[in-house]
């Protein structure tokens, strides 16, 4: 399965919509998961219209994301037999703490966990869990342009995440 990986979209605060090159990338995409910091269900919307779409609970969500039941402060998935944590901040993932000690579901830890809020692309290994901050695509760096954003695909309970950098359209 392919997920696109979203984050801190900050619309229509830093952008008035999403970069069409988003829509480029995630054009073949089969769910899309968004961690935080929309600001408006407008924008997931817009992301639905490609696949279907969770978001995580950003830490300045505007009221307009309040009860709509794609949005919840954690989600998590099993796809392909690989459980996903979309959370927005990992407040609680320092190199001291291992995954068995985190989330869990059906006695489960989660395999992959995407999250957000540093605007900073990042994907890494830790405590055996593969970490994806797919960054903003937006607002990267807290600085306004065109940033990144994520694939994530998991076949046969294997997980490969890579990060793309949305470019100006030529």
């Amino acid at each position: 399965m392919l997920i696109g990986l979203i984050s801190d979209t900050h619309i229509p605060e830093i952008a008035l919509h999403l970069p069409a090159q988003v829509k480029e990338v995630f054009k073949d995409v089969e769910l899309i998961l968004h961690a935080g910091d929309l600001y408006t269900r407008w924008v997931l919307d817009e992301l639905e219209r490609l696949a279907p779409v969770l978001s995580a609970e950003g830490d300045d969500e505007y009221p307009d994301t309040e009860n709509d039941e794609r949005v919840d402060e954690t989600h998590i998935l099993t796809v392909d037999g690989t459980t996903i944590l979309l959370k927005h901040i990992l407040w609680w993932w320092p190199d001291q703490i291992d995954r068995n000690s985190i989330y869990t579901q059906n006695g489960r830890s989660p395999d992959i966990v995407v999250y957000g809020h540093t605007h900073r692309a990042k994907i890494e290994n830790k405590g055996g869990a593969l970490l994806v901050n797919p960054g903003s695509p937006t607002f990267p760096g807290y600085r306004r342009g065109l940033g990144t954003v994520a694939l994530l695909n998991i076949k046969s309970g294997k997980a490969e995440a890579r990060i793309i950098r949305l470019r100006e359209r030529t």
